[in-house]
């Protein structure tokens, strides 16, 4: 049997550490005034000067960076105008229904606005579910994107739109003629670039 080794403790090193923390317990109770902390902080602190470029640099990143948040202005509204994605005629009678989510996303609008303009305007009438969801007919899509046209595009007010749909009975042969010829400008345009 091997003989065991005494080891000696120091109480008085312990003792020492248990009035330390006793002290910073005492000083965590005390209320704090965050002024004089932060006065201390500063202090102790190394305070670094910016570099020449560095202060060059300062006022790019003060630029206030606008929120996305509340209504779009008129120029966003005109540069995403063109950039809706609705497909053509042979694809889009694929299917029977598009959801409210496929629609918004291929006019790039909330599901809110696809909800006003159909309580707005007689001619979208999606089917509903017994859950209550919208189902686009490609109908009401191609009814959609007129109305978009007018409203978007040709800067139609929401009743200067219905007045429009109601007087000129061949409002959707003119759209699809307004269309074609703006498929045609940009062929033109095209071949254009690639002489």
């Amino acid at each position: 049997m091997e003989p065991l080794n005494q080891t000696s403790l120091s109480f008085s090193d312990e003792a020492a550490t248990e009035e330390q923390t006793a002290k910073a317990v005492q000083e965590e109770e005390k209320p704090v005034n965050v002024g004089v902390r932060i006065k201390a902080l500063k202090q102790h602190a190394p305070i670094e000067e910016p570099v020449a470029s560095e202060k060059a640099a300062e006022p790019e990143k003060t630029k206030k960076v606008k929120s996305t948040r509340g209504r779009k202005s008129i120029k966003q509204v005109e540069a995403e105008a063109d950039l809706i994605e609705v497909p053509e005629d042979e694809v889009l009678f694929q299917k029977q229904y598009y959801s409210m989510g496929e629609v918004a996303e291929m006019f790039r609008v909330n599901h809110s606005l696809l909800r006003f303009w159909e309580n707005e305007f007689d001619i979208i009438q999606p089917r509903k579910n017994r859950k209550g969801d919208r189902y686009f007919r490609p109908i009401d899509i191609k009814n959609l994107h007129l109305i978009y046209h007018l409203l978007r595009q040709r800067k139609y007010t929401i009743e200067g739109a219905k007045d429009f749909l109601k007087k000129s009975k061949k409002a959707e042969e003119k759209f699809e003629t307004i269309k074609k010829l703006g498929q045609v400008r940009e062929f033109l345009l095209e071949l254009k670039a690639s002489l």
